[in-house]
């Protein structure tokens, strides 16, 4: 399968579109959730699914990347799917006429994911999109409901170049008549997001207009939801980061449009799930002497984001980077939001053709700190850190989830 990514990024329906209709429209099965944005739409994603768990239902999800093994792209009731699945659900896919081109791995993952939801009878299927939204495989489903985390800049190649050129891709996923919920807080975003739903008479349900939280200053992660029909108190996420709140939020809202239109989830189920949500690779704390974070922060917004936890809430402990960036990324306002929180760092070079040499990083991050070290591979990477870094200390892993992934091999996680 991972030579399918010789065929790159293909954006659009048709391929997709054939091969479900070979394997009998699996999609059509299951109700499903859909979730675009940059940031945070696993967050949301897992935290939904571990909710509609909680409620008593059977409950697909399908995310990417995968951190270790690619099962973790397709889980079912929060366990992964199995390897045995994993190649029947190939043969599948692979046996059936795919169209005038060959599938992308993101398409062929995609219609095994559905198939597997689909032949497991699944009640809800959360969906996260690959890219974007508009022409994104995974845009083929009727979902109950829409969700979009928050735009920024991302994928420009494919995604257009402004805010309002991807929020209107982002937004591609907004069906007529279905409900969308909106995270996104940019002015000019919001405005594509309002044309979209407006054009396509979906109610529209905006986080700091129609749902709002309010946050428990003594109690980290702990929140009153003011939502739509509800005021929900001592609600708490399971995940670190302030940022998390506010994917609970969309979740939450989520939940009561869910409960207007087809489910009864109790606030006892939604609490209950959102304190046993998991989601591997985003702010993960590896207990130790010194503490591992591990945390993608794969582009410029998620390295702020990072950036500003560590500042708020590691500080003032010594920090040691350990990282490895995409070329197609931008590394050096990555490298600067990162490093002025961090008192040294590693370069290193994550398993994937799209890694940049830690040289080219080492030639900006001597420009803006001191202690720089480069060590290509990974685990010798991460050894090193742990070995150099006072045990009171943190070490933290971070600038692709392909980096993440390589680390938690190395650690063995």
């Amino acid at each position: 399968m991972f030579g399918l990514r010789r065929f790159g990024i293909k954006l659009g329906l048709d391929t997709i579109q054939n091969i479900l209709s070979e394997l009998g429209n699996p999609q059509n099965r299951f109700h499903s959730v859909h979730i675009a944005g940059t940031n945070g739409k696993g967050s949301v994603a897992s935290t939904l699914a571990s909710i509609l768990q909680t409620a008593g239902f059977t409950v697909g999800l399908y995310t990417s990347p995968h951190l270790v093994r690619f099962n973790e792209r397709i889980r079912i009731n929060n366990r992964n799917i199995s390897e045995s699945l994993t190649v029947e659900l190939y043969k599948a896919v692979k046996s059936v006429h795919q169209g005038e081109r060959e599938p992308t791995f993101f398409e062929f993952t995609t219609a095994m994911a559905f198939y597997a939801f689909g032949d497991a009878d699944v009640d809800w299927a959360i969906i996260e999109t690959g890219m974007g939204g508009r022409l994104d495989a995974t845009n083929i489903i009727q979902p109950a409901l829409s969700i979009i985390t928050n735009i920024s800049l991302e994928h420009q190649t494919y995604l257009g170049d402004t805010l309002d050129d991807i929020a209107r891709e982002k937004g591609g996923i907004i069906k007529a008549g279905i409900p969308v919920i909106s995270g996104v807080k940019q002015n000019v975003a919001q405005s594509v997001i309002k044309g979209l739903a407006d054009a396509k008479a979906a109610p529209l349900f905006q986080m700091g207009k129609d749902f709002r939280v309010e946050r428990n200053p003594h109690q980290s992660q702990t929140f009153t939801y003011h939502g739509m029909d509800n005021v929900w108190h001592d609600m708490r996420t399971a995940l670190h980061g302030r940022f998390q709140i506010d994917n609970a939020a969309l979740a939450l809202a989520a939940c009561e449009i869910l409960n207007r239109d087809h489910e009864s989830l109790l606030p006892a189920h939604i609490k209950k799930g959102m304190e046993q949500t998991q989601w591997p690779g985003r702010l993960e704390m590896i207990p130790g002497k010194p503490m591992v974070i591990l945390d993608g922060a794969h582009n410029l917004a998620a390295a702020h984001t990072l950036a500003d936890y560590l500042q708020t809430e590691i500080k003032p402990r010594k920090i040691t980077l350990v990282t490895g960036i995409l070329d197609d990324k931008p590394y050096s306002e990555m490298l600067k939001a990162l490093l002025d929180v961090c008192d040294s760092v590693i370069l290193t070079q994550p398993e994937i053709n799209r890694s940049l040499p830690p040289e080219t990083l080492a030639e900006i991050a001597r420009k803006m700190i001191t202690d720089v070290s480069v060590i290509p591979e990974v685990g010798q990477a991460i050894q090193y850190a742990v070995k150099m870094t006072n045990p009171a200390d943190v070490v933290c892993i971070a600038g692709s989830l392909y980096l993440v992934g390589d680390a938690k091999k190395a650690l063995e996680l």
